[in-house]
């Protein structure tokens, strides 16, 4: 029989395998938060690798629509990571419906996906990852003993978690062009597209094809942007403690550091997925600690 630990156990060795960028932050944590957003990241990483796969688009309707009915019953899964999550909604005000909006969001990817225009990508960055950082926040802003009493957060506080989120997820469009052209996904915005004069395609070597500079233009606007959602997503620091707020501009600092360097030099991304190196987000990681100390 499977134990609360041996649950959370599970949930963190998928986080620690998984969230090569977020577990950076995670672990900056006291133990109980820590577990309770491993127990998040599992599942939601669960969500997203169900759209991300190869099975058929009918299997993954049926076991995204499974994933949604097992919220129900959350206490008494023998399913480890939903057991984690189960007894994380126990000592945190965790909106298990926000789960349900990552689904919703996920579902998106499952058709031909193409966005006309920018609001529409944040309809769908919000649901998948605006609704990841509502999520934490009801881990942050709790007491570090994980007994499930309300830090007293800034009712603010929720929309700057969901505006994080949203910059974040516009950082990953932005990395993954080429990855996700190559897999039949376009989230660059068709009017954007249009106005940059860009036609999104890949030439013989692999790499994106930009002869006219369009791409790159398009690409350091974006960016631009992007950085606007970031100052407007942490607003939330002030409002956390001293480790949430570590860990939060932890996960934060690697995506903003990527943000740059697609600004700075966007043929980066035209030929592999960008990432830092271990030293860099170590480096990173030490920095939010001193910053969130001061």
């Amino acid at each position: 029989m499977t134990t609360i630990d041996d649950a959370y156990r599970t949930a963190e060795d998928v986080t620690r395998t998984e969230a090569k960028n977020f577990y950076y932050g995670i672990r900056l944590l006291p133990p109980p938060k820590r577990s309770a957003l491993c127990a998040v990241y599992a599942l939601a990483r669960r969500i997203d690798d169900i759209g991300d796969g190869d099975l058929p688009p009918a299997q993954k309707v049926t076991d995204l629509a499974g994933v949604r009915k097992s919220l129900d019953t959350l206490t008494d899964s023998p399913d480890p990571v939903l057991a984690a999550v189960g007894d994380a909604a126990r000592r945190y005000p965790i909106p298990i419906s926000a789960f349900g909006e990552l689904i919703d969001g996920v579902q998106m990817d499952l058709d031909e996906v193409t966005y006309a225009t920018f609001p529409e990508l944040v309809l769908y960055c919000r649901r998948v990852a605006g609704a990841v950082g509502r999520l934490c926040l009801a881990i942050f802003g709790s007491d570090d003993a994980g007994n499930g009493r309300d830090g007293g957060l800034d009712p603010r506080a929720s929309r700057y978690a969901d505006q994080l989120g949203i910059a974040l997820q516009q950082t990953n469009i932005l990395r993954d062009v080429r990855e996700d052209l190559m897999n039949g996904r376009v989230y660059l915005p068709q009017d954007e597209l249009d106005r940059f004069g860009v036609r999104l395609a890949v030439d013989e070597n692999g790499e994106l094809d930009d002869p006219d500079g369009g791409l790159a233009a398009l690409l350091r606007f974006s960016a631009t942007r992007a950085q606007d959602w970031y100052s407007l997503g942490l607003r939330l620091i002030p409002h956390l403690d001293k480790r949430s707020a570590a860990c939060t501009l932890a996960m934060a600092g690697i995506y903003r550091h990527l943000l740059v360097r697609i600004h700075d030099s966007p043929a980066c991304v035209y030929d592999r997925r960008l990432s830092l190196s271990g030293i860099e987000k170590a480096r990173v990681a030490a920095t939010a600690l001193t910053r969130a100390a001061l």
